[in-house]
């Protein structure tokens, strides 16, 4: 059965999903990214630029299937398009389509009062589903 975090109190979505990513890639594993178009466009865009002296490897689902196939980090709308199946990002409002083909999936949920709103409904779900979910609050962790 997939493994569900919730990243709670993230300040910045788009930075902390950079920080993620990065570490992911540091440690070898495949991730695929899921959320609006808009905003996978802006985190590709940041993931280009996130640090000056390193590479962050990734590239959106649109991108040739050999580039795919080879790139560590996909970022997709659609997580059903994705050959990586070890770990899924989600950065929506709403639960990803064929979220439990992935062994592990990650919701990210800032401080945002409608963010937070939709994570409660997100985490309903799986919970009534009968997942085991793990509560990791970055306020916290950052103490």
């Amino acid at each position: 059965m997939t493994g569900v975090e919730f990243h709670f109190n993230a300040p910045d979505k788009v930075g902390y999903a950079c920080r993620l990513l990065r570490k992911a890639a540091n440690k070898g594993a495949k991730v695929a990214v899921t959320g609006e178009a808009r905003f996978l466009r802006e985190l590709d865009s940041t993931l280009w630029s996130f640090e000056p002296l390193e590479f962050i490897p990734h590239c959106l689902a649109s991108a040739p299937p050999d580039i795919v196939d080879a790139t560590p980090i996909l970022l997709c709308e659609d997580p059903g398009s994705s050959p990586h199946h070890g770990v899924l990002v989600n950065l929506g409002s709403q639960v990803p389509d064929g979220f439990e083909r992935f062994e592990r999936l990650i919701e990210v949920v800032t401080l945002h009062a409608d963010d937070r709103a939709g994570a409660r409904a997100r985490w309903q779900h799986y919970k009534s589903r009968g997942y085991d979910i793990k509560r990791i609050d970055l306020e916290l962790k950052e103490a």
